[in-house]
């Protein structure tokens, strides 16, 4: 298969917007691929936006965006504090804060995917792809109960010590999620090696998301 980067010069700044609905959506979703784009990147530059971040929830936020983006942050972590599963509801204000977040100008943007159950999720993107027309935007998965993994259709593989060191990070900045059953560290390594087999990985490993529209 024919392995495509995002620059031709991995010197040359790269802009990249990571929304997620809920603290730890991003990490989960994308972890790795950050992991990835802050080593291979120099001048990468990482804009990290919550719009459900509650007091624990929002300080596991800021220090969960500090161990994945680490230097590479662009100012500090937005976090807004939207009420957990009513985003769809505050329509209007989420729309407006949406309309603010051109001014980050970004290369490359991490959303949800658009057929997520969480109503939540598919908000985010649906805003997302409203509010930027002209950039290149890759949806994340998250699994849960509602048993709803699709078919990706763009996949970054990653070597094995990226995925440990996602895992690590989750599992220690996310302490509140813990006792929740699904929140385990074989739940974030199996859907990335499943995601591995699909590619063809060499290291086994991959991440996956759904692209809508791409331009060679």
């Amino acid at each position: 298969m024919l392995a495509l980067s995002l620059s031709g010069d991995a010197a040359a700044p790269l802009n990249v917007l990571c929304l997620g609905a809920h603290s730890d959506d991003i990490e989960i979703g994308c972890g790795g691929t950050i992991l990835r784009l802050a080593q291979q990147y120099p001048k990468c530059a990482f804009h990290w936006v919550v719009f459900s971040a509650f007091e624990a929830r929002a300080a596991e936020a800021r220090r969960a965006a500090a161990m994945f983006a680490a230097a590479k942050a662009a100012g500090e972590p937005i976090l807004k504090t939207f009420q957990d599963g009513f985003l769809p509801f505050a329509g209007a204000d989420v729309k407006r804060f949406f309309e603010d977040l051109k001014a980050k100008s970004p290369d490359l943007i991490f959303t949800h995917n658009r057929n997520d159950a969480h109503q939540d999720h598919r908000f985010v993107a649906e805003l997302t792809w409203n509010t930027f027309r002209n950039h290149l935007i890759l949806e994340y998965e998250i699994p849960k109960y509602d048993g709803d993994l699709g078919q990706p259709n763009f996949f970054v593989p990653l070597e094995v010590e990226l995925c440990e060191k996602k895992v690590d990070y989750i599992m220690e900045a996310f302490e509140s999620q813990r006792e929740k059953r699904w929140f385990r560290r074989d739940t974030f390594l199996s859907l990335m090696r499943l995601r591995g087999v699909e590619c063809n990985a060499a290291s086994g490993y991959a991440e996956a998301f759904y692209s809508r529209k791409l331009v060679f």
